[in-house]
């Protein structure tokens, strides 16, 4: 097989690797509603606010009494013989011996018992508020995982666009090199080019079908990836919208205005403040005293056989107790007040750890705000050129057919304008991912079309 037909089988195979079915188009609202419903991270995140708000319920708080009900049956049999011995009867005989048979005791009894905390010195009650906090907590914590996988899922989700679209471009770089290599081939059975024209030309055949090749490798990686973040099947397949829209920038300035009320590590952190607080007082109502009301109702049944001395009894009775009790804690060596100075200290770390929180974020914002511009101004930049270089290879594939110009000139303003085409696309997705970025960070992630 020659060369020429080696390439052309090349080309075939390269052709046939290019028939792909038509993948389903999933838009950013269907693949947010997806990552919300089927993610693992997210449903970890959801089923722990659920412990966290059966934990906050009044069936754990504490304020209801406790209600215990018992029973018991006993039962007992005697067959024994009593003897007399030295015993005589009125008549001088002796006494006989006494048996008794199946001699059976009885006993049963049932009774309920209530009690409940009068007072606890207030710990109860600051419990109960605490819990509360905790489960606004696991919700921002919940929302953080959220947030963290909405981003996570947009970088593939863009990396994807980036690729498809760069597929696209790299597709008619591979065109163009095609038809040149078919010009190049009629020129040189013309006698108007040389040998040299044709090895170029498939030279860069070569580079542009690998080029195209690897690309759609790496497209067929990162679709995986989506499905993994959507908990799908891996042998979905999805193409992406590739339409980008940016915010503008005065709704961004106001977003970030009102980030330290939106902020979810602000919140996390202000949440954390108000346990801190809480366990404080939790912790002081070990000095007062505790308060118990309890109360019981029974009923007792016992039946006992007759024996040779004592008739059989048969006993039936209820009873009925109420009481209440106080306990304090005069002196326990010190542990309460211990606890209480510790409890203090975490409140004030946590104090502490919210304002370094607070300048952390603050800076996150900015650097924020500064990439995302920089990258919309490279944006820009960018277009521009691809503007340029497809102006600067038009021209030149005019030069090129009229002989004015080499095959690697031409091939040079090809790679041009290829450059300046991903270069464009690289910079449209940095630009949506940085926006991103910035609206995680002002807390309008989930608040905003993406």
């Amino acid at each position: 097989m020659g060369y020429k037909s080696a390439f052309l089988f090349m080309v075939l195979v390269l052709l046939g690797l290019s028939a792909r079915s038509q993948d389903k188009m999933l838009t950013k609202e269907e693949a947010i509603a997806l990552a919300l419903e089927h993610n693992y991270g997210i449903n970890v995140a959801k089923n722990d606010v659920e412990v966290a708000g059966n934990n906050k319920s009044v069936l754990n708080s504490g304020y209801l009494p406790t209600l215990t009900g018992s029973a018991s049956a006993d039962y007992g049999r005697d067959d024994s013989v009593i003897e007399f011995p030295g015993q005589y009867n009125d008549d001088g005989s002796p006494r006989e011996d006494v048996e008794l048979d199946k001699a059976e005791a009885q006993a049963y009894s049932s009774a309920l018992t209530a009690s409940y905390t009068l007072f606890d010195g207030l710990g109860r009650l600051y419990n109960y508020k605490k819990l509360k906090e905790q489960y606004q907590l696991s919700e921002l914590q919940a929302r953080e995982t959220i947030e963290n996988t909405i981003v996570q899922l947009f970088s593939v989700y863009y990396e994807i666009a980036r690729l498809t679209e760069n597929e696209f471009v790299l597709e008619k770089t591979l065109d163009i090199s095609k038809d040149r290599f078919r010009r190049s081939e009629y020129a040189f059975e013309y006698g108007q080019s040389t040998k040299l024209d044709i090895l170029n030309a498939q030279v860069d055949i070569t580079n542009d079908s690998i080029n195209v090749l690897n690309t759609r490798q790496e497209l067929s990686n990162a679709k995986r990836d989506l499905n993994v973040l959507l908990s799908q099947d891996l042998t979905m397949l999805y193409s992406v919208d590739t339409l980008v829209t940016f915010i503008p920038k005065l709704k961004l300035e106001e977003f970030v205005e009102q980030a330290k009320f939106n902020n979810v590590s602000l919140l996390q952190a202000e949440r954390n403040l108000a346990i801190n607080a809480y366990d404080i007082k939790v912790q002081k109502s070990g000095y007062l005293p505790e308060i118990d009301l309890s109360g019981s109702y029974g009923w007792n049944l016992s039946q006992s056989a007759a024996s040779a001395f004592f008739p059989g009894t048969n006993t039936n009775n209820f009873s009925f107790d109420l009481g209440a009790s106080l306990s304090w804690d005069l002196f326990d060596g010190g542990s309460t007040t211990v606890q209480v100075k510790n409890a203090k200290i975490a409140h004030k770390n946590q104090e502490l750890l919210k304002k370094q929180i607070e300048i952390e974020v603050d800076r996150d914002i900015r650097n924020a705000m500064a990439d995302y511009e920089n990258k919309l101004v490279i944006f820009g930049i960018q277009e521009q050129n691809v503007i340029t270089n497809q102006n600067n290879f038009e021209r030149s594939r005019e030069q090129f057919q009229l002989g004015r110009i080499t095959s690697i000139e031409f091939r040079q303003a090809q790679i041009n304008l290829l450059n300046a085409q991903t270069n464009k696309n690289l910079a449209k997705y940095e630009a949506k991912l940085a926006e991103l970025q910035l609206l995680q960070l002002t807390g309008q992630l989930l608040n905003v079309a993406l």
